[in-house]
């Protein structure tokens, strides 16, 4: 059996579900209102270093993928979007512990909503930043989306694009 960068086998779709659901119980349950407003530089510190960490991790994975040389990419490109999404509804979950910093979230599934409204660039304009520290994340999480996720994403799709040709070439 060849190897295909594009196609997800049951192993790694199995990984990948554990991967995110593990994720998401992690989101769920972590206390992570100990950072917040009584500890705002440290809350920044954290939030820059997940950032800086993920990007590491989304460049190396996309340069891997254009150099011919990564393994499961289409997984893990998923994988790494999917974990960008928490590291941001985590931060906005905690800003909103400061009063009248945003309107509107209140829950960790609401900072998970308003995270992938703004990924979407939907905006129904349920939830808003009220406070600068808010609105300069959603500015952050914009920005992110734009060069990373972008980025990432459109690498993902030339992977499984490619994977489609390959597969259509070889069918008599």
């Amino acid at each position: 059996m060849s190897r295909n960068p594009s196609r997800i086998d049951p192993a790694t779709s199995l990984w990948l579900l554990g991967a995110c659901t593990a994720l998401m119980l992690a989101y769920f349950t972590l206390p992570l209102r100990v950072l917040g407003p009584q500890r705002p530089v440290l809350s920044w510190l954290v939030f820059a270093g997940a950032l800086v960490g993920l990007s590491a991790l989304l460049l190396a994975k996309i340069m891997a993928v254009l150099e011919g040389r990564a393994r499961r990419p289409v997984a893990w490109l998923a994988f790494l979007i999917f974990l960008a999404m928490t590291v941001f509804a985590a931060s906005y979950y905690v800003l909103a512990g400061r009063p009248g910093d945003f309107e509107g979230l209140h829950t960790r599934l609401d900072a998970l909503y308003f995270t992938v409204v703004t990924l979407a660039t939907v905006g129904y304009g349920d939830i808003t930043p009220a406070g600068q520290a808010p609105r300069l994340l959603v500015v952050l999480q914009i920005g992110y989306n734009f060069v990373f996720l972008a980025a990432a994403a459109g690498t993902m799709s030339r992977t499984i694009w490619a994977g489609a040709e390959s597969r259509a070439r070889r069918r008599p």
